[in-house]
C-alpha cells in the first residue's frame, strides 16, 4: 500500500511540510506582511526560525507577524528610500542566516523613489542591492532574491544608458527590467562570493503565477483585467507560490541556482530548477549592472573582506 503521507504530499513532491527544522536560525524577509512573503515567513516561523518582517508599515507588519505565529519581530524598511535601507542595516548587529529579498512592486504608473530612480528598478533591484551589500558581513548561509518569469518580457535587456527609462517608460518594460536585474545581481553576487572563498550562497526564485495583491496595482486597466481573469483560472495560491522561495532558502542547491514551479510554462507546481533567458545568464551584463548599481546606491561592497 502506498504511504498515505506521501500521497497527501502529491506523490512525493516537495512542499512546506518537508522544511527542515529551522530552530536557531534567523531569517530576514522583505515585504513579509503579505503575499508570498507572508506565506514564506509563516512557514519558516512554524519550522522554528526567528523571522524578521522587514516592512514599510509597522502596523501591518505587526498584524501579519501575529498571524504567522512563532518567533518573529518587525522592523521598518522602505526599499524605495536608500536612507531607510541604511538605517535598517545600521540597526542590525547579529548573525543572519538567510536574507530573502522578496518585496517588490509590479507594473506601476511611472514614478520615482526617494533618490529619484524609476520606482520598479529602484525598489525591486537597487533597494535590495544596497540592503544585501550592507548586511552581507552578517550573512552566514545564503541570500535568496525573488525574481519572475517576467524577466523575459519587454525588451529583455537592461537599459544601461537609461535605466530610469526617462526616454520611454512602460510599466511592463520597467517591471521586466527590474526582474532581469534581480537575476543578473544573483549571478554576479555568486561569482564574487566564490572568488572571495565565501561559504555564503546567492540564489534566486520565482513563484510562477501566484495569486497576490500585486496584480491589482498594475497601471494599465486592460492588463489589470487580464491579470485578474488569468489569476482566477491559472494561478496557484500564495502558499504554493512561496514554495520556490522556501526551497531556495533551505535546500542544498548550487550557488546562482534559480528555482520555480515545475509545471507547464513554470506557472504552477512543485519547486524545481527553473529556466532563464540568455540575457539573465550574461556575465558581462551582470558585471556592468553591478558597477552601475554601486555607483547609483553609493554602496561599495568590499566583498572579500566582508565575506570571510
Amino acid at each position: 500500500m502506498a504511504d498515505t503521507t506521501e500521497a497527501r504530499r502529491g506523490r512525493g513532491k516537495w512542499d512546506a511540510t518537508r522544511l527542515p527544522d529551522q530552530t536557531g536560525r534567523t531569517v530576514v524577509i522583505t515585504g513579509a506582511n503579505s503575499g508570498i512573503g507572508f506565506a514564506a515567513a509563516r512557514a519558516l516561523a512554524r519550522a522554528g526560525a526567528h523571522v524578521v518582517f522587514a516592512v514599510r508599515d509597522l502596523a501591518r507588519g505587526g498584524a501579519a507577524a501575529a498571524r504567522a505565529g512563532g518567533s518573529t519581530e518587525v522592523r521598518r524598511l522602505d526599499l524605495a528610500d536608500l536612507d531607510s535601507v541604511r538605517e535598517f542595516a545600521a540597526g542590525w548587529d547579529r548573525p543572519l542566516d538567510v536574507l530573502i529579498n522578496n518585496a517588490g512592486v509590479m507594473m506601476l504608473p511611472e514614478g520615482r523613489t526617494a533618490q529619484g530612480f524609476e520606482t520598479q528598478f529602484g525598489t525591486n533591484h537597487l533597494g535590495h542591492f544596497a540592503l544585501t551589500g550592507l548586511l552581507l558581513p552578517q550573512v552566514t548561509d545564503r541570500v535568496v532574491t525573488v525574481s519572475s518569469g517576467a524577466h523575459r518580457w519587454g525588451d529583455g535587456v537592461i537599459h544601461f544608458e537609461d535605466v530610469n527609462l526617462r526616454g520611454g517608460y512602460g510599466p511592463v518594460r520597467a517591471y521586466a527590467q527590474s526582474k532581469l536585474a534581480n537575476l543578473l545581481f544573483t549571478l554576479e553576487l555568486q561569482r564574487r562570493l566564490t572568488e572571495a572563498g565565501s561559504p555564503v550562497r546567492a540564489l534566486a526564485a520565482h513563484p510562477g503565477w501566484a495569486a497576490t495583491n500585486l496584480q491589482s496595482r498594475t497601471a494599465n486597466p486592460f492588463a489589470r483585467a487580464f491579470l485578474t481573469v488569468g489569476t482566477r483560472f491559472l494561478a496557484q495560491d500564495d502558499t504554493a507560490g512561496a514554495l520556490p522561495t522556501l526551497y531556495a532558502a533551505t535546500q542544498d542547491l548550487p550557488g546562482a541556482a534559480y528555482v520555480g514551479p515545475d509545471g507547464p510554462a513554470e506557472l504552477r507546481g512543485a519547486p524545481a530548477l527553473a529556466g532563464r533567458s540568455a540575457a539573465a545568464s550574461d556575465p558581462v551584463a551582470a558585471r556592468r549592472l553591478w558597477t552601475l548599481s554601486e555607483e547609483l546606491t553609493g554602496v561599495e561592497w568590499g566583498l572579500t573582506a566582508a565575506a570571510r
